[in-house]
């Protein structure tokens, strides 16, 4: 009966203690993606406005039009 009442002592010593960890990655995880939205707004106000080269239109690229499919 002892090594009952031990082992569900220390169940849940071990179930407590899960769940507080848990809880503290919860937190740390909330306060460092509010960290990275400040310092991304942070960084864009920053930067200057550029045009956004990346997004060419496809008219500009016809040079692959005839090539070959596979």
């Amino acid at each position: 009966m002892k090594s009952i009442k031990t082992l569900l002592v220390l169940a849940a010593l071990t179930v407590s203690s899960v769940v507080m960890a848990e809880d503290g990655a919860d937190r740390t995880f909330a306060r460092m993606e509010q960290a990275r939205e400040m310092s991304m707004q942070a960084y864009q106000a920053t930067q200057p406005q550029a045009d956004n080269t990346a997004a060419i239109s496809h008219a500009e690229h016809t040079e692959h039009t005839n090539a070959a499919k596979y």
